[in-house]
């Protein structure tokens, strides 16, 4: 089990963990949404609870629920920027399809 970040999304991750006091890392999940069925959220992290998963990637930690575990396992994070554009893009071995927006994956 793992979940890696890149050079580009550790420093991105830092720069938020960073600005927030209270924040022990970022927490990685997913929603039901979209025409594919999943969405990702990213967030900070204030507080690791008993059913989370700790991940440490370059420095960084990434805290998942046992609930997001299974649909995001061996998730690859990078930070991108596209012109005006930026964000975090995923690199899912799980994901099986992508909704044509680019909003949603299935599993």
């Amino acid at each position: 089990m793992a979940i890696n970040l890149t050079d580009a999304a550790a420093d991105r991750a830092r720069s938020f963990i960073l600005s927030h006091s209270s924040a022990v890392g970022l927490r990685l999940g997913v929603k039901v949404v979209g025409c594919s069925g999943y969405a990702y959220v990213v967030d900070l992290a204030d507080a690791v609870h008993d059913d989370d998963t700790v991940f440490e990637s370059k420095g960084v930690k990434v805290v998942v629920s046992e609930k997001s575990l299974p649909i995001v396992d061996g998730t690859e994070i990078d930070f991108t920027r596209e012109g005006l554009n930026e964000g975090f893009a995923y690199s899912n071995p799980n994901a099986k399809n992508m909704c044509g927006c680019g909003e949603s994956f299935g599993v």
